[in-house]
């Protein structure tokens, strides 16, 4: 087995093989460049269109198209056929999901109710974007990833409005809690949809279209696609170095508050991850679609949960810096779950034929 790894290693590249210390180094770097740089994170944050920050726009939209330029659309109908899938998934991400962050929210910040609040709205705002990754990283199903988060991008714009009303207003006076309010509209959550989704699967889904029409399949997956491929582990260490920039002098003055925040959501995390993997193998979903499952349950939409917090509370509020840790802690809990999920490979058997998997990057793993 050791030999087979060994194997294995040698074919990934250089960003491949090292990519959890690329990802840490990344993270340093905008630690680094947040408190030493005058205002950088300031500078940063002004660079906008209507709330949307651009170069944290911009680093998603690069990670993304390389990886729904990878999807088979013609195979799409195998898993809109799959409904234990995606039944699955909705209730992981729209009931387990927003009740789980408001339970470990107000018992392990009791005394804290801005902090309370930006957490709550955290878990309300289901990953649409940088899941895409972390899926494609633990050779999860890419065709399952992008219908399961088409599928959350919907009912966020349906339900995410009702869900903060519901979890911030009624249950907690239902329960004789401290109750408060979001200001959000359903053109402000399609905007963040139409933006961080829209954008690289229309990109993606005419790449391939256009590809394949012009020079056939096998060059589209031998030649282009291995050229492509990087540019989404790129795009991810630009964007982990911009938000850690833009929040480093926070995070580095109130360390305290950076761990009580973390808490809940390493064991939100955790659960959501290692319930949706339990899930997918009970029901025999295979390893792709068990891992697709887990990992679209985990993930979070930062990017709109941080501009809600924002509109609502302030920039300098306490919602918004328990909004923008969120990702922070996400970003390497969610890098070691990929290798845990890839660990647990081998006990389960896959579902999905093998000629759909990459021959390029980690996915060799």
């Amino acid at each position: 087995m050791s030999g087979m790894n060994s194997v294995v290693a040698g074919r990934l590249s250089v960003l491949d093989r090292f990519l959890p210390v690329w990802i840490g180094a990344a993270m340093v770097a905008g630690l680094l460049l947040g408190r030493v740089v005058p205002g950088l994170g300031d500078g940063l944050a002004e660079v906008e269109i209507d709330g949307i920050s651009l170069p944290i726009a911009l680093g998603l939209l690069i990670m993304m198209y390389p990886v729904l330029a990878k999807v088979c659309y013609d195979r799409l109908d195998s898993v809109t056929g799959d409904r234990r899938m995606l039944v699955g998934s909705l209730v992981l991400n729209w009931v387990v999901g927003p009740a789980l962050m408001f339970a470990l929210a107000w018992l392990l910040l009791p005394d804290l109710p801005e902090y309370r609040t930006g957490l709550i709205i955290v878990g309300l705002a289901r990953c649409i974007a940088m899941v895409i990754i972390w899926n494609d990283l633990a050779c999860g199903d890419r065709e399952a990833a992008a219908v399961l988060v088409a599928l959350n991008s919907i009912f966020q714009v349906a339900m995410f409005a009702v869900l903060g009303w519901f979890y911030l207003s009624v249950l907690p006076g239902w329960l004789g809690l401290e109750q408060t309010t979001i200001d959000t509209s359903p053109w402000q959550i399609a905007k963040s949809v139409l933006i961080f989704l829209g954008i690289p699967l229309l990109a993606g889904y005419l790449t391939r279209r256009l590809g394949e029409r012009a020079k056939g399949r096998d060059w589209y997956e031998n030649t282009l696609l291995p050229r492509l491929g990087p540019w989404a582990l790129y795009g991810l260490l630009f964007t982990i170095v911009i938000l850690f920039a833009l929040q480093g002098d926070q995070i580095t003055s109130h360390p305290w508050d950076v761990v009580r925040i973390a808490i809940p959501l390493l064991i939100y995390f955790a659960i959501m991850w290692g319930g949706g993997f339990a899930l997918g193998a009970v029901m025999g979903l295979g390893y792709a679609r068990t891992t697709t499952l887990a990992f679209t349950a985990a993930g979070n939409n930062f990017e709109l949960a941080i501009a809600v917090a924002i509109a609502t509370y302030g920039a300098a509020s306490g919602q918004a810096l328990a909004g923008v840790i969120g990702p922070l802690i996400e970003v390497p809990v969610l890098v070691g779950l990929v290798y845990v999920s890839l660990a647990l490979r081998q006990h389960i058997t896959d579902a999905v034929p093998k000629s759909k998997e990459s021959k390029e990057s980690i996915r060799d793993v």
